[in-house]
């Protein structure tokens, strides 16, 4: 398997992307709670990221409310099983771990949702920064919860902007 890995700017930072035999398997942030060791990453190389940098822009600037880019994470069956509910989590919307739980067919799985969530390798693309806590409120995120609210923000319907102002 080749490994490669670039860096894309964003308005969080900048990314760690990273593929295996040109697929996107790896995006993290700087400081990202379990981003993998420089020892990891592969030989640095662009060529294999320009689809994602270019999406990753049209997200930022609000232009994409959804990815298109083949994607292969490495986790156990639960956590794949969590990253593909993940991705059916509509832009501008969020979930309870319970809710995602409840979609697994057991709401006792809250909390290796949770663990299947904290794991989640590609970060924004697979986007773990929609899941919140039962009451609303945002809980942790491996990139940080200043970045996590800034994802909820940017995805946050002008609808829903304009009423908070009232």
């Amino acid at each position: 398997m080749a490994r490669t890995h670039t860096v894309i700017a964003s308005p969080l930072g900048d990314l760690l992307a990273i593929a295996d035999d040109g697929v996107l398997s790896g995006l993290y942030f700087e400081r990202h709670l379990r981003g993998p060791k420089p020892e990891e990453w592969g030989t640095y190389d662009e060529s294999d990221f320009e689809e994602v940098r270019r999406q990753l822009d049209e997200y930022f600037a609000g232009k994409r409310t959804h990815f298109e880019i083949a994607l292969a994470p490495q986790g156990n069956a639960f956590q794949q099983q969590v990253w593909r509910l993940l991705t059916e989590i509509p832009f501008g919307e969020t979930r309870s771990y319970g809710d995602l739980a409840r979609q697994l067919g057991d709401v006792a799985l809250a909390q290796a949702v949770g663990a299947a969530n904290a794991r989640n390798p590609l970060s924004v693309i697979v986007p773990c920064h929609r899941v919140v806590g039962a009451d609303g409120n945002l809980t942790g995120y491996a990139g940080g919860l200043d970045r996590k609210r800034f994802l909820l923000e940017l995805e946050e319907p002008a609808e829903r902007k304009a009423a908070r102002l009232f």
